[in-house]
């Protein structure tokens, strides 16, 4: 949320300009959400195989051994991306709907 937050405001004049010269709601949110969305993939990717492998590891050490099923990591690796994409999509909003006028004078 921080980080998407101090994109939007570093971003608020190029914003404010693609408004006024057109630039839809949907058009702004979807080029504030892409590299946020591609970033947390790119970690997932990264993640799951590591953390599949880590558990495993773990889990050996126990008497009563439970095998971990590969669905549970994509449950939470694609609830990460629900999280972050409403997350990324609410801030997106809200600097979309701002109007362009003011952003543009106080900068």
């Amino acid at each position: 949320m921080g980080l998407v937050s101090f994109s939007s405001e570093q971003r608020t004049k190029e914003i404010g300009i693609r408004k006024v010269l057109g630039a839809s709601v949907s058009n702004i949110v979807l080029l504030l959400s892409k590299k946020f969305l591609m970033l947390i993939t790119v970690a997932l990717i990264i993640a799951i195989p590591v953390a599949y492998f880590v558990i495993n590891k773990w889990l050996q050490n126990f008497a009563y051994r439970v095998d971990i099923a590969s669905w549970t990591l994509l449950f939470a690796g694609g609830l990460t991306l629900l999280i972050a994409l409403l997350t990324v999509t609410s801030q997106a909003i809200k600097v979309a709907l701002a109007n362009p006028v003011e952003t543009l004078r106080r900068e």
